[in-house]
């Protein structure tokens, strides 16, 4: 493993990430199966706003609105507070990733979804029934402005070929607890699942300005994961 970092560079990055997470693409209204009454709906509404704890601290308070929070949370809190095994991590801390296009994401996260989110909920049994084209799933895309030096381990993937390995992550689990004990802001690692790069950040005070960029909906076809960025449109098709 010390060979491995031995005379990694640095990547100074100053751009905006896509994000690309879980979500629906209309909002719903979260108060309205306790009562038919829309007044009611808004009294809980108000309540919430006035007991919950906010994480997140507008550096322009007189301006922003309470949804601003909503997307802080969602575009960068999220990973950091609720821990889960990745390919650079084992779940004992939290991981932010992005990309730097928005097609990356597709192929990264269709890839879990199709095969470890469908097959995890027991959807491979209609899947082999052929009842795929009932499968769906929505997302969200943010883009994210990052500012930070991160370890370049893009050159070390013809010399590694498991930072890449498409099923095992022993080897680069192992990279991202050196980096994370280390307090390392993060890094740029080839993609797995096609050409280019992703961003593995372990310091979310190098992210900051998250900002809505598309919704994105997952179909489940025998041609393959249909995705649309309009809605009812084609927009890539991953076999």
């Amino acid at each position: 493993m010390d060979a491995f970092f031995a005379g990694l560079s640095l990547a100074d990055i100053h751009q905006d990430l896509a994000r690309n997470i879980k979500s629906i693409r209309d909002s719903q209204n979260l108060f309205d199966d306790l009562s038919d009454d829309p007044a009611d709906w808004e009294r809980a509404q108000q309540h919430e706003l006035a007991t919950k704890q906010h994480t997140y601290e507008s550096p322009t308070t007189i301006i922003d609105r309470p949804f601003e929070e909503a997307i802080w949370l969602n575009a960068i809190d999220f990973p950091f507070r609720n821990w889960a095994a990745s390919r650079f991590c084992d779940g004992s801390f939290g991981i932010w990733y992005g990309s730097d296009l928005v097609e990356r994401t597709v192929h990264e996260t269709v890839h879990h979804w199709r095969y470890r989110f469908l097959a995890d909920a027991g959807f491979d049994d209609l899947v082999s029934k052929g009842a795929r084209d009932s499968i769906t799933g929505e997302r969200k895309v943010y883009w994210v402005r990052c500012d930070a030096a991160l370890l370049d381990l893009r050159a070390r993937a013809a010399e590694y070929p498991d930072l890449v390995h498409p099923t095992s992550y022993h080897f680069s689990q192992q990279i991202g607890a050196r980096l994370h004990r280390e307090s390392h802001p993060g890094f740029v690692t080839p993609s797995a699942r096609c050409d280019g790069e992703n961003y593995g950040i372990l310091n979310r005070n190098v992210l900051s300005s998250p900002h809505p960029c598309c919704s994105l909906t997952y179909r489940l076809t025998r041609e393959g994961v249909v995705v649309e960025r309009e809605a009812g449109q084609t927009w890539m098709v991953l076999p």
